[in-house]
């Protein structure tokens, strides 16, 4: 069976899919999972489409760098041996960070995977494991064609003005300068959305793609204008254990008055913050809703406030508010977020029907609701196999 594999290769995991290419590209997977636990005591986890689900340890040794080639070559090895016919076509890959110049999908090269490389100061929690699951395919599958899907090439139709920070040139010259992220997700949503929401699709529209990782794009005529996250995946809005938007001066003062480090600081704006920091529960969503807790309430609260402040500042970018469609984890599955969210944001003309936002319908606006309001799943994954099969025209 010749398919396309899927990779998004993570600090300490590796998602993976198989997109069945006979006779066309499949929209769904015919198999899909992940290892986890790389670095410490990793897991290989899938699902085929009939249901079946599989679950292994995977005996890894050495560092984490080695734990990740590893845990590759025991992907292919398991694959191989689970499905003899299979045949991979053409791997696809996630890749955070695409830089000014990539704009769109890209057929994978040396030359190529050397510029990947370059942009690791850019985003280093993130490109290397990229760009090493890149190469190792390369290794272990040298006749399998690669190709790269940016989160950042969605967000490179904005003006340059959205894109620019006021810092002097130089600095800015120097690839300081607001990237954004999710924007696989971003396209997909985008693409999708006519069938949702018809011509509004086409207008002002604000995507918020709310999970552990949450940002929200402002999208005109189908195009990026202006998105929350900027230089880093920091930026913007409260999530899972990210804080959103910082004032810089608070950095600073963590530094000369608190003694804390590039380390103490990664650890914290990363991995301590967002709603695990805020409630000192849980960064899951689901826990918080259902704790009573006053600290897990006031998480929640402050991650509601934070999108319909945000939701203001886009409406303003896009010209306008049209549509507000939620999507992510939580986006697709919290009825209660998006009821909050909504109320605090009646103001620009949304209103919502209670009762189809409580079923997670597609359309949750209210009959003669200005502003259309939906909820779309995300598909990062179809799209990366969509984009591969386009680009090697297969």
């Amino acid at each position: 069976m010749k398919s396309i594999l899927v990779l998004n290769a993570g600090s300490s995991s590796l998602k993976f899919a198989l997109f069945p290419l006979e006779p066309t590209l499949a929209t769904k997977p015919a198999m899909s999972g992940q290892i986890e636990g790389i670095g410490a005591t990793p897991k290989l986890s899938a699902k085929e489409s009939n249901g079946a689900r599989y679950q292994e340890d995977v005996a890894v040794f050495g560092d984490q760098n080695e734990q990740h080639r590893e845990s590759l070559t025991h992907l292919f090895r398991w694959l191989a041996s689970h499905s003899p016919e299979l045949e991979i076509t053409a791997a696809g890959h996630r890749v955070v960070h695409g830089g000014e110049r990539y704009s769109a999908p890209v057929k994978l090269n040396d030359d190529v995977i050397s510029e990947l490389e370059a942009l690791i100061p850019l985003a280093p929690l993130h490109q290397p494991h990229n760009v090493r699951a890149v190469r190792e395919v390369s290794t272990l599958m040298p006749g399998v064609s690669q190709v790269a899907c940016f989160d950042t090439a969605f967000h490179r139709t904005q003006p340059a003005i959205a894109q620019t920070y006021g810092l002097p040139r130089a600095i800015t010259a120097g690839g300081a300068r607001r990237y954004g992220f999710h924007g696989l997700s971003y396209d997909y949503v985008t693409r999708n959305l006519p069938k949702v929401i018809g011509d509004k699709a086409q207008g002002a529209v604000v995507i918020a793609h709310l999970g552990n990782g949450s940002s929200m794009c402002a999208v005109r005529e189908g195009k990026s204008v202006a998105t929350t996250m900027g230089f880093s995946t920091l930026d913007g809005l409260l999530m899972g254990t990210r804080p959103g938007a910082l004032d810089p001066g608070l950095i600073l003062y963590l530094i000369e008055q608190k003694g804390m480090d590039a380390k103490a600081l990664t650890k914290l704006l990363y991995k301590e913050s967002g709603l695990l920091g805020v409630s000192g529960i849980s960064q899951d969503m689901r826990a918080l809703l259902s704790s009573g807790v006053p600290e897990a309430k006031e998480a929640v609260e402050l991650f509601c406030y934070r999108i319909a402040r945000e939701l203001g500042s886009l409406a303003a970018a896009a010209g306008g508010l049209d549509a507000l469609v939620f999507t992510g984890g939580i986006g697709e599955h919290a009825a209660a977020i998006r009821e909050r969210v909504c109320a605090l944001s009646s103001w620009l003309g949304v209103d919502i029907d209670p009762a189809a936002n409580a079923d997670d319908q597609a359309r949750i606006d209210r009959e003669g609701s200005r502003v259309a309001v939906a909820v779309v799943s995300t598909d990062e994954e179809g799209m990366i196999a969509r984009y591969t099969a386009e680009v090697l025209k297969l």
